[in-house]
């Protein structure tokens, strides 16, 4: 059985019943760094990647991870799926941890670092897709779109508001790309070949 479809699932249950059932829920779950080593809540590094700040939010990373972590699955596995997820969801909060460790009023949630490692996971698997932005139907080189995701999120990060998390997207493309060499460098040999043309 595959890993990609769970995940999917749970997350998108779980954001629901926070959104619109429990708001007590959603406020457990979030990444607090202040309190992360000083009230032990080691486990938000995992709950606030399940949960999203409004319907918007949710459906935009339900979207990207349908349309990329599938196909990621079946490149790499469904246990190395799961692990990139993982892997993307606790570097980007930890990178989080140490720009917010002393900000006692800072959280932040949902699952975009980890949707990030899936899609930069993506365009080094496939780089020859083009990927789309909506509502733009103006199809964009993986390579490129690379690109602009990083530039964007590194500006969104330096003018952010509310508790999104732009670091984390930032955070989730470099754990990808990471994962990636560590796991299966030659891949990136292919990545190489779609951009030397």
């Amino acid at each position: 059985m595959g890993t990609a479809l769970p995940i999917f699932a749970i997350t998108i249950v779980v954001s629901l019943v926070g959104l619109y059932g429990s708001p007590r829920l959603l406020e457990r779950c979030l990444f607090r760094p202040y309190w992360f080593l000083r009230r032990r809540q080691y486990e938000t590094i995992v709950t606030s990647g399940l949960v999203h700040a409004d319907l918007p939010h949710l459906i935009f990373n339900a979207l990207t991870y349908w349309f990329f972590a599938f196909q990621v699955e079946r490149q790499i596995g469904p246990a190395r799926f799961a692990a990139l997820y993982l892997f993307g969801l606790v570097v980007s909060d930890l990178g989080t941890w140490v720009k917010h460790r002393n900000d006692q009023g800072y959280a932040s949630l949902g699952a975009s670092g980890a949707i990030s490692a899936v899609l930069f996971a993506s365009i080094v698997y496939f780089p020859s897709q083009t990927l789309f932005i909506l509502p733009f139907p103006v199809p964009i080189p993986a390579p490129l779109f690379a690109i602009g995701y990083v530039a964007y999120s590194w500006y969104s990060a330096r003018h952010a508001h509310g508790r999104i998390n732009h670091d984390a997207h930032l955070g989730g493309a470099l754990a990808g790309l990471a994962f990636v060499l560590l796991t299966d460098p030659s891949a990136y040999a292919r990545l190489a070949g779609v951009i030397g043309g």
